[in-house]
């Protein structure tokens, strides 16, 4: 699971902190919160502070860093089960892991369709609009909505694919979290979904969430500058050489991009990650995490458990991005209280994920990535 804190070493802006050039650049339209950017009301009435923002982090002006290679690294070693991002940046798909492998918890670039009407545009077209400093609207007769990338904006649903692979959670021997400040609903909440027993490893700046309040027996804190924690790991794994190797050859193939930043000293000694990390059994192979899946995946359909979304369901949370400590603009909180209706279709969406295909479920989602991967799903 990774958040935004995996891509600040590539140098992409952040939008929410004084100083920098893209905050500074967003005052003139006077937003009242910068998370108002991603809220669905704003934008209607006023467009630009988004488009702002999407001209900036459209894909292919960043480069990946060595924390999206790690996670590479993990699928070249047959160890990557899924990755769930928050992030749209699209680093994790530029750093060559597979679309299948990725879930982009709230939306990407690589499809666009209308607020008003769902019309699905082209992206390419959607693209030249927001990069000349136009406002995209939509063509169909008698709509003239606004257009934007399919990045989910609060209130609305997110991609099907996030809850087609909650199923992936009773199945995973090791869960790790990057980057992220788990304070977004659903987010969050599937941090939990794994077994209570299976080793949990935060890399982040500060303990967050469960890691913060409620930590389990075998979760791992390795706190500080996320880049040199997580590079220090790879090499406790004996993969330093492979992590070198693999963007080394991947960025020699790659065409230029703005280059990333280098690392800041980490805030707390890795040593304190070899101590924690020297209590657990950590000694996964390819062959061993396969044979793992395979038990849990009998566990699990054996038992019902499989849906890691039931708790979302019998508590009626979130199946549309929430912040827990929404700020508030005008009369309106930019957070969304769940419909009825949202619970219903997050109760299908499981169900179907437990017996339908991936085809049938994704019907109306990007198919042109996945289908080029020439990878067999193994779920």
């Amino acid at each position: 699971m990774t958040g935004a804190g995996i891509s600040t070493g590539s140098g992409i802006p952040d939008f929410r902190t004084p100083g920098t050039g893209l905050y500074d650049n967003l005052q003139q339209y006077s937003i009242p919160q910068p998370q108002a950017i991603f809220d669905r009301n704003y934008f209607e009435g006023n467009p630009r502070p988004f488009l702002t923002l999407a001209k900036e982090l459209y894909p292919g002006k960043y480069q990946p860093n060595s924390i999206h290679y790690f996670l590479r690294l993990l699928h070249e070693k047959g160890l990557l089960l899924r990755v769930y991002t928050q992030n749209i940046d699209g680093l994790e798909r530029m750093a060559g892991i597979p679309p299948l492998k990725i879930v982009e918890a709230h939306g990407s670039f690589q499809t666009a369709s209308c607020i008003r009407c769902r019309q699905p545009h082209s992206p390419d077209e959607i693209k030249s609009a927001i990069m000349s400093g136009s406002i995209p609207r939509c063509r169909r007769s008698g709509c003239l909505g606004l257009v934007k990338p399919d990045i989910v904006f609060f209130g609305e649903d997110l991609p099907k694919r996030f809850f087609y692979y909650l199923k992936d959670f009773p199945q995973a021997d090791l869960l790790i979290v990057m980057g992220t400040s788990l304070e977004v609903e659903p987010f969050a909440e599937i941090v939990d979904s794994v077994r209570h027993y299976i080793p949990r490893i935060l890399f982040n700046r500060v303990a967050v969430g469960p890691f913060r309040v409620r930590r389990r027996m075998n979760d791992v804190c390795s706190l500080g500058d996320l880049d040199t924690n997580v590079t220090y790991f790879a090499k406790m794994l004996g993969w330093s050489a492979d992590l070198k190797n693999l963007i080394k050859k991947h960025q020699e193939s790659e065409p230029k991009a703005t280059k990333p930043l280098s690392c800041a000293p980490s805030i707390v000694s890795t040593a304190s990650l070899e101590k924690d990390l020297s209590k657990l059994s950590l000694h996964i192979t390819p062959k061993e995490s396969t044979e793992t899946r395979l038990a849990s995946t009998t566990h699990n359909v054996s038992t019902g458990s499989h849906s890691a979304g039931g708790k979302l369901l019998s508590n009626g949370r979130p199946t549309i991005p929430v912040h827990r400590n929404p700020p508030r603009y005008g009369n309106n909180a930019w957070s969304n209280p769940v419909s009825f209706h949202a619970q219903k279709h997050l109760y299908r969406m499981t169900k179907t994920a437990a017996s339908g295909s991936e085809e049938e479920l994704f019907a109306h989602e990007e198919t042109s990535d996945e289908t080029s991967s020439g990878e067999d799903e193994e779920d």
